[in-house]
């Protein structure tokens, strides 16, 4: 799988506002020994900067030990352009824009995993997707992908070697904290037809709703299956169950908030230009017709899962149980390119109804619920840290060049846990049969 549609917000307008700029202004220069030059003039091209980037390129082009294609220099300049900025901002080819949108509408060929490429070339677990053949093998979220049948991951493949004909093997090895070791577990590509939406009845009167990423069809997804929940009788509560959900598209969540509101704020968005700034509402109706509502979260439920989980406590529509939220809190438009390629690029934070930023802070249950124990590791393995010393922080936080959080660094601050298994659900329905009984009680933070 080559990209993460993890962490992905899709704001659609900027593209557009984008071109119409690019035809209203015309080509400028600015000297570089202007110090407000980047601020007082951002659309104009700094000649300094230019020319010693040519100056580099031209010394590279004659003198490195092999010759360089040209095309392939300008394609790591201008991945370099965007290097710097955060983790979510990259550079798309054609290849890249294609997957994605393969996986915004569920159907690719590869292994069913999300993931974050690290500037060390390894790959870091988001979440394994629901029945694919990389949730099938245990792959966990917070799990680091070293190695690609048994070669060290290339900056330049990245993850494209996931993906290939379905039935085709390949090794991952992995490290994993609380494992001392590497290891690796062979999987089989499949042809991934992604089921964003599951529900069941966990017992009479309580449904339960698992939204594994939001993709296109998942808000329509959302509502046969509570309509299909509701046939069987009426509902006294449901747990919607976002672990390990890492995000997707920004309006299939507000989707699934707007039909669990009947009023109030979803989420807002601010960025530096007015086109980034938007505020979605909730309309009349709720379809669960005030039944208690349990959102349960894990350390993998990120962006617009955060989106949804926020907006349903701020509201005091839901409580929220499980453990703290990856915390990526940043919108990314796509803006595409006339060769077919794109460029994902964060445009603006999104805010809870309550006006609070999550970026690189996450969302902190109400009932927080601590993971099994691995029973493959005791208390006396040592827990794997990295090659700086450091134990592994699986969050937003953790990530080298993340956007700054308004609450980061907040006293009591500690990274969540990936919550796997049926023990958090049988929780979450145990706290919902406590607000069927007594709802009046419930508080919130």
């Amino acid at each position: 799988m080559r990209l993460p549609l993890v962490l992905l917000l899709v704001l659609l307008p900027f593209p557009v506002f984008a071109q119409q700029q690019a035809d209203k202004e015309e080509p400028a220069v600015a000297s570089s020994d202007d110090p407000d030059a980047a601020e007082t003039a951002p659309s104009k091209v700094p000649l300094d900067e230019i020319r010693r980037y040519v100056a580099v390129y031209n010394a590279v082009k004659d003198a490195y030990v092999e010759p360089v294609d040209d095309k392939k220099l300008m394609h790591s300049a201008i991945r370099g352009l965007l290097l710097d900025l955060d983790p979510h901002s990259t550079y798309f080819d054609k290849e890249d824009a294609e997957a994605f949108d393969e996986q915004a509408t569920g159907a690719y060929d590869g292994v069913g995993v999300e993931l974050l490429q690290q500037p060390d070339n390894t790959l870091r677990v988001i979440s394994p997707i629901d029945d694919t053949p990389a949730a099938k093998a245990g792959i966990k979220a917070g799990d680091v992908i070293v190695a690609i049948d048994g070669k060290p991951i290339s900056g330049e493949d990245g993850m494209e070697p996931l993906r290939g004909e379905p039935g085709s093997k390949l090794t991952l090895t992995l490290l994993r904290e609380g494992k001392p070791k590497p290891f690796d577990v062979t999987l089989t590509r499949e042809t991934i037809r992604i089921a964003s939406v599951r529900s069941r009845l966990l017992e009479p009167g309580y449904g339960y709703v698992r939204i594994s990423t939001f993709q296109a069809d998942t808000g329509a997804d959302f509502q046969s299956n509570l309509d299909k929940l509701q046939t069987s009788g009426k509902l006294n509560g449901l747990v919607l169950d976002l672990r390990s959900n890492p995000g997707g598209l920004l309006i299939s969540a507000v989707q699934v908030a707007d039909d669990l509101l009947d009023k109030g704020n979803i989420v807002s968005t601010r960025g530096r230009i007015a086109v980034s700034d938007s505020k979605f509402d909730a309309t009349p109706g709720d379809r669960l017709q005030g039944a208690p509502l349990v959102v349960l979260v894990d350390a993998g439920s990120a962006s617009a899962a955060e989106v949804l989980a926020g907006a349903l406590r701020d509201n005091k529509r839901a409580r929220v149980v499980g453990s703290r939220t990856f915390g990526k809190g940043s919108v990314q438009t796509v803006l595409p390119l006339d060769n077919g390629d794109s460029v994902k690029l964060t445009t603006a934070r999104y805010y809870t109804p309550s006006g609070k930023s999550i970026q690189a802070s996450g969302i902190v249950p109400d009932v927080v619920l601590k993971p099994e124990q691995d029973t493959a590791a005791t208390s006396k393995d040592p827990k794997f840290v990295s090659s700086t010393g450091a134990s592994i922080d699986y969050s937003e936080a953790a990530l080298p060049g993340h956007l700054r959080g308004d609450d980061e660094g907040a006293e009591g601050y500690s990274a969540g846990e990936a919550l796997d298994g049926d023990k958090p659900i049988d929780a979450a329905l145990a706290e919902l049969k406590k607000m069927a009984a007594a709802p009046a009680a419930i508080t919130h933070r």
